[in-house]
């Protein structure tokens, strides 16, 4: 990982335009390819940024100081450097990924062994797909025979969707699995999650967790 504190402008150029003013940031250049822009009042949440597979190009010359980050999309952002004050990169090696609580790991296990609670048809691969960024929670195969990515989450937010995003890019990649389309499951979806995995093409599954563990509801039916 680079980590670059410089005063920049930030530009972006794709299906909308947004700018940043000069001030203090720091820039985030991660090995999987992605950049990010950070201020130091929004928490984990970059102000701007670009997700994998882009290319970072620095300029020379006449153009020294500005970094231009380019997506397979074709969109831009353009960073332009005023005064750099730290640029240091440090080698994280690969993460182990998340351990998940007991009721993630809990439902991993449930839906592994009842796949068919996304759909008809639906057959397991394995659990624990390792990847190069870590493991993917399930990977199964559809009633039509894709294979099918499954992040789960107790409480799916933005960064679920983000991580599902990275696995599908890699897994897209192998020609043995490819298409790989994602499913992000959780007991409770975000909206501003749900938004984002519709635009990403992600499916997203609601998943009951008393349910899939054959607890019956306590209230009275009539039948």
């Amino acid at each position: 990982m680079r980590l670059v504190i410089a005063r920049c402008s930030v530009d972006y150029a794709g299906r909308l335009t947004a700018h940043l003013p000069t001030a203090p940031r720091l820039i985030l250049v991660k090995a999987d390819g992605s950049v990010s822009i950070h201020a130091d009042d929004r928490a984990y949440k970059p102000l701007n940024w670009m997700s994998p597979p882009c290319t970072l190009k620095e300029g020379t010359g006449d153009e020294e100081g500005v970094w231009t980050v380019v997506n397979k999309a074709g969109e831009k952002l353009i960073i332009t450097m005023e005064e750099v004050l730290h640029d240091s990169s440090h080698e994280l090696g690969v993460d182990p990924g998340l351990i998940k609580d007991g009721v993630e790991a809990h439902l991993q296990e449930l839906l592994a062994d009842r796949i068919e609670t996304l759909g008809e048809g639906y057959t397991l691969i394995r659990r624990e797909y390792m990847t190069a960024i870590g493991p993917v929670d399930i990977l199964c195969r559809d009633a039509e025979g894709r294979t099918v990515a499954v992040e789960i989450k107790r409480r799916g937010e933005i960064d679920g969707v983000e991580q599902l995003t990275r696995y599908l890019e890699l897994l897209n990649r192998d020609p043995h699995l490819a298409p790989v389309r994602g499913i992000f499951a959780a007991q409770e979806i975000k909206p501003q999650a749900r938004v984002l995995a519709t635009d990403r093409g992600i499916g997203c599954q609601v998943l009951d967790y008393d349910a899939m563990r054959g607890i019956e509801d306590d209230k009275l039916r009539l039948f």
